[in-house]
């Protein structure tokens, strides 16, 4: 492996601020593989899946707005996601259209594609529709001679090329997703809204964006009408990057000769958390905004968080026992069963053979570390990583969210496992960082390092392999104590395409 990397490679490496060993480490994730996690069952209602009763929700709610002002809170928002595919099927018939000689029926009926027939049949409903008719009859002056297929085409074209709207190579986050008054919400100015009734009144509310610096300047603009909000901005950090393999898993090099590294996922941005001023931290992807349902989303995170507070202060109290008392057997029992119970943490099955010393010292290791309590929604058919009791090469079983791509699916049992999920994973997180003692956890003490997944890309029409690092919520944090609660699908909206933003939870009343 020494002989991969010259001397200038090395001196590249150094000047990026890599880490040698780390290249090393994923290198030999390429030639070995990366060994896929073992569920044990999926998590549901009753077995690792929590469900509140409205008495339970009330109270978390109330508790979450009676304990808010004592502690330092954030949202953190990944933002740097582009909108390229929410409108891949627009941009698919801007390449395949010829106005002149196509027609709109045409097309549908050849490509099967009827997602360009509901966004025609919807066009007057979009946030943006006022927006996109004024643009395109300034790009278009004789639009109004147009034929019905010549129109369709114009304003798809004005809605995404660079001299129209743009809205494609835009990130998400600075796009109109709503509209209000007669006033376009963007999904920035959303979560600024989620951040300030979140926030103790006495105080600005705080969000964090990660995004990408090329659109900073888009963000800062609409950031700017918000003064009564503490706003940050970070990037995801290049020395996260990944060193890319050809498919003999050697390096792989540009023309120059030049080694390629790659942003490595959204796992990168455990760094970014890590460097949150708060001790109560709320996570939620961008697209993830509703209007119609935006007070039921702001209730749904004051009882999680409320929830994470309840617990939290419950684990800080017992730290601090046994801390003091080194020979009380019936607190170790109690906690024990808090653990278990309230934790949803398996002991191991001979812990009561355990010396009473090494018993106290494996439930602190137990209390001592980052907590979650995450929202999971009734599994509707929809993308995304799913709740699972997993176990570990030691034995140790634990909650986990996990992503099909972790799973070797062609294992029945694991099969089995995922057919029988219940519930799956919208990002509806809330976070405990700091210990008993007030003082921040370092969050990368946590992470399972070898949960990372390999991909497979095209780069100079040439195939590569690509690591991206253990998922933010998947493995970068697999060590922490995760609370799995069920909460309303209502709170889930995300925008995976343009059409999305015609269903009911980002509907405007509007006459047109």
């Amino acid at each position: 492996m020494e002989n991969l990397f010259s001397e200038k490679d090395i001196a590249y490496i150094a000047s990026k601020g890599y880490e040698l060993e780390k290249i090393k480490q994923q290198l030999a994730f390429f030639q070995k593989g990366v060994a896929p996690l073992h569920l044990v069952k999926s998590a549901t209602v009753g077995d690792g899946i929590q469900l509140l009763t409205s008495d339970e929700k009330l109270f978390f709610s109330r508790y979450f707005d009676t304990e808010k002002s004592k502690h330092r809170l954030e949202k953190f928002v990944p933002a740097s996601g582009a909108a390229t595919r929410m409108f891949q099927f627009l941009n698919a018939f801007l390449n395949d259209f010829d106005p002149n000689t196509d027609t709109v029926t045409g097309y549908i009926n050849k490509t099967g594609d009827q997602n360009l027939n509901v966004f025609i049949v919807g066009i007057r409903k979009f946030p943006f529709h006022a927006q996109l008719k004024e643009k395109t009859r300034e790009l278009f002056p004789e639009y109004s001679t147009f034929s019905r297929d010549q129109k369709v085409h114009a304003i798809i074209h004005t809605l995404l090329h660079t001299t129209g709207l743009d809205f494609a190579s835009k990130p998400k986050g600075v796009l109109p997703f709503h509209l209000k008054n007669n006033q376009l919400i963007t999904p920035v100015e959303a979560h600024i809204a989620e951040a300030k009734q979140l926030s103790d009144r006495s105080e600005k509310g705080r969000i964090h964006f990660t995004i990408s610096e090329e659109f900073q300047a888009d963000f800062e603009a609409l950031v700017s009408k918000h003064s009564d909000v503490a706003v940050h901005f970070s990037y995801q950090n290049e020395t996260t990057d990944t060193l890319a393999v050809d498919e003999h898993n050697n390096p792989f090099r540009l023309s120059d000769g030049s080694l390629l590294f790659r942003p490595a996922g959204h796992g990168a941005l455990i760094e970014n958390l890590n460097q949150v001023d708060a001790d109560v931290i709320f996570i939620k992807n961008i697209d993830n905004v509703s209007q119609a349902a935006q007070e039921q989303c702001i209730n749904n995170q004051k009882v999680l968080a409320g929830k994470l507070l309840y617990i939290q202060n419950q684990i800080f109290v017992y730290i601090h026992k046994l801390l003091e008392d080194l020979s009380n057997d019936g607190l170790i029992q109690e906690i024990k069963l808090f653990v278990v119970q309230q934790l949803s943490s398996p002991l191991p099955t001979d812990f009561q053979m355990f010396q009473s010393a090494y018993q106290r010292e494996y439930l602190l290791k137990i209390l001592n570390r980052p907590i979650r309590v995450c929202g999971m929604v009734k599994n509707e058919g929809e993308p995304g990583g799913g709740p699972f009791w997993v176990q570990d090469e030691k034995g140790r079983i634990s909650l986990q969210i996990v992503e099909a791509s972790q799973i070797d699916l062609t294992n029945e049992h694991q099969k089995n496992c995922v057919n029988s999920a219940t519930h799956f994973n919208p990002v509806d997180i809330v976070c405990g960082v700091k210990n008993a003692q007030g003082q921040k956890f370092d969050l990368n003490e946590y992470i399972d390092h070898d949960a990372v997944i390999i991909t497979q890309k095209t780069i100079l029409g040439q195939p590569i392999k690509a690591i991206e690092l253990p998922g933010l919520w998947n493995g970068a944090m697999a060590k922490w104590t995760t609370i799995f609660v069920e909460v309303p699908l209502a709170t889930f909206n995300p925008v995976k395409s343009v059409n999305d933003l015609l269903k009911p939870a980002h509907q405007h009343v509007n006459e047109w």
